[in-house]
């Protein structure tokens, strides 16, 4: 039986419509949304602005949910097939704190970026998500497939 596994991410913007982007530490080092992990019994609304104070310094209010993105595809790890993971995007906006990286082990740089001029390499959920989120679509249900990994 295949796993499923969740997590949660969030559109942030500051006031120019930059979106706050995540490197990664590890792996290809890929550029995402910040993101984080919900635990046992936790409402993804909450895991969203534990995870964003956590790894960023910012506090955030949930603004609304953008959608339900399936990362799903063939991708392997070390370990074998990656399980499709279920990511609860949220749109979120600032009301306190100072953008910085407070989880070096997951987070090597963060940074605001034009959504139409993004760095790279990048997730495979970023340019879905945002395509969704600067068009103004809230409760977006979709498959997003991994791609092979950046040389």
């Amino acid at each position: 039986m295949d796993s499923l596994t969740s997590a949660v991410a969030a559109v942030v913007t500051d006031p120019g419509g930059r979106v706050l982007l995540c490197q990664q530490s590890q792996g290809h080092r890929l550029w995402g949304l910040p993101s984080g992990r919900i635990q046992r019994c936790e409402h993804p609304a909450h895991a969203v602005t534990r995870d964003l104070q956590a790894a960023t310094g910012l506090h955030v209010d949930v603004v609304d949910l953008v959608g339900l993105y399936r990362l799903t595809g063939p991708a392997d790890d070390a370990d074998g097939p990656l399980p499709d993971v279920v990511v609860h995007v949220f749109r979120a906006r600032i009301v306190g704190g100072e953008a910085s990286v407070n989880a070096p082990d997951m987070i090597r740089r963060i940074g605001w970026y034009d959504p139409v001029d993004l760095p790279e390499p990048r997730t495979p959920t970023v340019r879905r998500v945002l395509a969704d989120a600067t068009a103004g679509r809230s409760g977006v249900v979709a498959d997003v497939h991994r791609h092979a990994a950046p040389a």
